[in-house]
This record gives structure tokens, C-alpha cells and sequence, in this order.
């Protein structure tokens, strides 16, 4: 397999899906007693965070690419 960029905002997103989806078999198989609503918040604020993550990634790598691009042209 080739080797591909680090991506943190995948990482985070994969954690935060996979951390509901457990608290959700918890509860389904009665181990856990959680409300019907808390694996929600749990879901998007996973999302919506590595949403942030990504976007400011992305500012860094452009950022780091346009300097390299500079300093190349001089």
C-alpha cells in the first residue's frame, strides 16, 4: 500500500462514530443505561470537531505548500 497523508480529522471522525456505536451496543445489550438521546451530541460533536480539525490541517499544508512554493521561485 502506498503511503498517504496523515489525515487527523478522519482519525477523530472514526473515534467519535466508533465510541457511539459502542455506547450504543452498551445499551442495547443492557450493560449501560443510557438516555435515547446521549449518543447524539456524542455523534455530531465527534463530527463537528473533526470538522475543525480538518479545516485548520488544511490551512497548515496550504500554508507550508505556498512557502515551499516561494522560497523555490526565488
Amino acid at each position: 500500500m502506498r503511503r498517504h497523508e496523515f489525515q487527523p480529522g478522519r482519525l477523530i471522525a472514526g473515534v467519535a462514530l466508533t465510541v457511539a456505536g459502542v455506547l450504543y451496543l452498551l445499551d442495547h445489550s443492557g450493560e449501560a443505561d443510557l438516555p435515547w438521546f446521549a449518543v447524539v451530541p456524542i455523534a455530531v460533536g465527534g463530527l463537528c470537531l473533526a470538522a475543525l480539525v480538518g479545516m485548520v490541517t488544511y490551512a497548515v499544508r496550504r500554508d507550508r505548500r505556498d512557502r515551499i512554493r516561494e522560497s523555490s521561485d526565488r
